[in-house]
């Protein structure tokens, strides 16, 4: 059985392949989970609560590999971390005000960033081709977000942010995982995320900004917050397992399953379903991450 070039010919990665759908499908969730929150609970403090839950999960793995490894590049791995966390707390600001399936699609232009900052940063070679497909996904990204610029003005470039932080996060990763296991970069972003948004809560939380506030959570609080944790965390051992067995130019463009489940789980709980422009947008951004990322694999193999 052979699905998008990939042959099943083993249980591993038929299980594999189920996962990864499934994976990003369900990873929204987090991203409903904080906007139905988002009215109670600030963006900073489930930002906190979702680190938390996976620095708790993550310990024993983490004991149990300095048994084997010793941490390297500290200092990277904590500026690592404080990416992470920055681009958390942005995108849950930002599905508070706007509709998820948008902000997940402009998002989707970090594989972009990361292309045009790689070649600034790391030297790497961009072509004409990938520069064209870029500035073309950079342009999606402005028809999605142009309604919402409209009604929010400035909040609605949260997710520009959001993805300009994660992409270096992303060339980070590529840095520390040739030196490091993908179990205690994990634990590490969660800490370092952990720490970071601690201090960030307790300097700024009395400063009434919005995003920063603090308050003790009901219960029925308590139980999403300690689920966006335990989804993201799984969710990434997930994503983990399956690059075992499936080649990265394959599981790639799965990544965008993630709209689809954005879409269904918007309009099912919010009401909310992006306007025929905005689908326009969402597909050139989708098309053209799919083709910078197909080019950037064939110049590796």
């Amino acid at each position: 059985m052979i699905v998008m070039g990939l042959h099943l010919n083993s249980p591993p990665k038929k299980i594999a392949l189920f996962l990864i759908v499934f994976a990003f499908l369900f990873l929204p969730t987090i991203d409903a989970l904080a906007k139905l929150l988002g009215d109670s609970i600030s963006a900073g403090q489930i930002a906190w609560s979702r680190f938390l839950v996976q620095t708790i999960l993550m310990c024993p793995m983490f004991f149990w590999g300095l048994r084997k490894h010793k941490t390297r590049k500290i200092f990277l791995q904590f500026i690592r971390g404080v990416l992470i966390a920055c681009t958390t707390v942005l995108i849950f600001a930002s599905v508070k005000f706007m509709p998820l399936a948008e902000v997940i699609a402009i998002f989707f232009i970090e594989p972009l960033l990361v292309t045009m900052l790689s070649a600034i940063i790391l030297g790497e070679r961009l072509g004409w081709k990938r520069l064209a497909a870029t500035t073309i996904g950079f342009f999606g990204a402005l028809v999605v977000v142009q309604p919402n610029y409209k009604i929010l003005g400035l909040l609605s470039f949260l997710p520009f942010l959001a993805a300009l932080s994660f992409a270096f996060y992303m060339i980070l990763t590529r840095k520390l995982s040739q030196v490091e296991s993908a179990g205690i970069l994990q634990f590490n972003s969660g800490l370092s995320g952990l720490i970071f948004m601690s201090v960030i809560l307790a300097t700024f939380s009395s400063f009434d900004i919005p995003m920063l506030e603090v308050k003790m959570p009901q219960v029925q609080e308590w139980v999403l917050l300690v689920l966006i944790g335990v989804i993201a965390t799984l969710g990434h051992f997930i994503l983990a397992f399956a690059s075992k067995y499936i080649e990265a130019n394959i599981l790639a463009p799965f990544q965008y399953l993630e709209i689809i489940g954005a879409t269904f789980l918007g309009f099912w709980l919010f009401g909310d379903f992006p306007a025929p422009a905005a689908w326009a947008g969402i597909m050139t951004i989708v098309l053209s991450g799919i083709y910078v990322f197909k080019k950037e694999t064939s110049m590796t193999t």
